[in-house]
């Protein structure tokens, strides 16, 4: 068994079982790809793939579970590689970060600033998407860190952190009639809210959003026309006068001086950013610190105390008694 024929069995699982695809992103050939895994199941004397003729169709029982072990390797040999460049190279490697656009449009720009002015020689890439594609990424090692917003259910086998909590607002242009409530006594209700068009974030991911939960108080189902997961696009679409946006707060900048928004903290229960790493992860020194630029109570004795903890909602206690920043 070579680590290398574990190396092809992950890749072709996370290109969905696309031999062609896994040979490219490992810069190598089909052939050999599929050679190596036939040794391998040889070897072994199981099938780990299921098969249609010469297309992979799936992985077997055996094959899921020799999957979940590989991965852990793979993980536990870059850990390894971690420790080493530690001491040789303290202030040089790779950060890679899985996070919403929001958080990268919004939030990272400043953190991002002081660290590379403390680290400019680690590279450092940031991957865009929803939710559920940010956890597949952390979880098949295409990234170091994750920031999630939603759907914290998927990170449990993971360490996740709390970072800071956030809200929401209602964006309308300035002739709608919503745009009342941006300096009125009385505060915006959901009944009014109900009787526009709305334009907000992608949501289900957990079963229910925050937006659901809302309108379902008050027996009222929304009329969401439009969704996506960059505040951008929500303002671009309200621009446009398809419908009234809800989106967090911290993505009205100045830059949208042509767009009102309209406090919306009293509508939806307050989210929570969390950033998540996998057990298994060796932290090199700048990975703490980029965790504290983005959360600063999250300092690496802090981070050292969740790293020891089993329990998901162990961890949450430890940082239950820290006041979280609000954005």
């Amino acid at each position: 068994m070579k680590l290398q024929q574990l190396r092809y069995i992950v890749e072709i699982v996370n290109q969905n079982l696309n031999i062609t695809e896994a040979a490219e992103a490992l810069y190598t050939s089909q052939p050999g790809i599929s050679k190596q895994v036939r040794l391998l199941e040889s070897e072994l004397g199981i099938n780990i793939f299921e098969r249609n003729g010469k297309h992979i169709k799936g992985l077997t029982p055996a094959g899921e579970k020799i999957t979940q072990i590989a991965r852990e390797l793979l993980v536990k040999v870059q850990s390894i590689r971690a420790v080493a460049e530690e001491q040789t190279r303290p202030n040089r490697g790779v950060l890679r970060i899985a996070t919403p656009n929001t958080q990268a449009r919004y939030v990272l720009p400043a953190v991002i600033e002081k660290f590379k002015a403390k680290y400019p020689n680690v590279s450092l890439h940031l991957h865009q998407g929803s939710p559920t594609q940010i956890y597949e990424a952390l979880m098949n090692g295409t990234v170091d860190l994750a920031i999630t917003t939603e759907a914290q259910y998927l990170f449990e086998e993971t360490i996740l952190l709390p970072c800071y909590t956030w809200n929401r607002s209602v964006i309308v242009k300035p002739e709608h009639p919503l745009a009342q409530f941006a300096n009125h006594s009385t505060d915006l209700t959901v009944e009014e809210l109900s009787k526009y068009d709305l334009i907000t974030y992608t949501f289900g991911f957990t079963g229910q959003s925050d937006l659901d939960k809302a309108f379902n108080q008050v027996g009222i189902l929304p009329n969401i026309v439009f969704t996506a997961t960059d505040a951008d696009v929500i303002k671009t679409y309200v621009r446009l006068g398809l419908g009234v946006g809800i989106m967090a707060s911290m993505a009205h900048t100045e830059a949208d001086s042509d767009l009102i928004a309209i406090d919306a903290s009293h509508l939806f229960s307050p989210s929570m950013t969390q950033i998540a790493f996998k057990r298994s992860t060796f932290l090199r020194n700048y990975m703490y610190d980029f965790i504290q630029y983005f959360s600063p109570h999250l300092t690496k004795m802090e981070v050292e105390k969740a790293e020891q903890l089993k329990d998901p909602h162990a961890i949450l206690r430890l940082f239950e008694n820290m006041p979280l920043e609000e954005k």
